[in-house]
């Protein structure tokens, strides 16, 4: 065999090299460091997305939170308007049922003071002034606090402020007028403690003679 073609068989039985550790670590650190780059490169678009995120969150829970706000709001505003209404009203009416007591006891002397008049012999005369003296004191303590009378003998009959007891044949008043106060009504302030139970006037028919109301009614003081 010549040396040439020694040469060339040995050149293609030379086994191949095997890297040493320290190209392997040199491998191993470049790899690291691509990998490192990738991440690096994928990690500020993940951060960014994650930020809007939280943003949105925050910017959803800050509109809650304004809205529950408003809403306590108005319902304050609502419960501080109910409590001054009802602060008001127990100012103006919180004695209402204790003056309708006292209104049974106005009636009472009104019709001992009716049929009194009916009998004026000196015995009585004493008595029905101390009873018309201890009416007007009556009277005048329930007007400090807001009680009025309502007088509506000769007015248009009103539903608000009127109870319709009958009618009476009368041509001398406009229909539906009142014509004798059967009782009287009383208001408190602006509000209806009782109306007054009134007769109303209506056009005589054929042939029938106007009644006379009874002189000695509710409406006489």
């Amino acid at each position: 065999m010549t040396p040439s073609k020694k040469k060339r068989e040995g050149a293609e039985e030379a086994p191949s090299v095997e890297p040493g550790e320290e190209l392997a670590e040199a491998l191993r650190e470049a790899s690291e460091a691509v990998g490192a780059e990738e991440a690096a490169a994928q990690e500020p678009a993940d951060s960014e997305a994650g930020g809007e995120d939280e943003l949105e969150i925050a910017r959803r829970e800050l509109e809650e939170a304004g809205d529950r706000f408003m809403r306590l709001q108005a319902e304050f505003e609502n419960f501080r308007r109910r409590s001054l209404k009802e602060r008001q009203e127990s100012l103006q009416y919180g004695h209402q049922n204790l003056v309708k007591d006292l209104l049974a006891t106005v009636d009472n002397l009104e019709r001992a003071l009716a049929h009194s008049q009916e009998d004026a012999s000196a015995d009585m005369e004493s008595v029905v002034q101390g009873v018309e003296l201890v009416k007007r004191e009556l009277l005048g303590a329930l007007g400090k606090h807001g009680v009025k009378v309502i007088e509506p003998l000769r007015e248009a009959f009103d539903p608000a402020f009127h109870e319709a007891m009958g009618q009476l044949p009368d041509a001398s008043v406009e229909p539906n007028s009142v014509l004798e106060v059967l009782q009287k009504g009383y208001m408190i302030n602006d509000r209806m403690l009782r109306p007054a139970r009134v007769l109303l006037a209506r056009e005589p028919g054929e042939n029938e003679e106007p009644v006379a109301p009874d002189d000695d009614g509710a409406d006489d003081e």
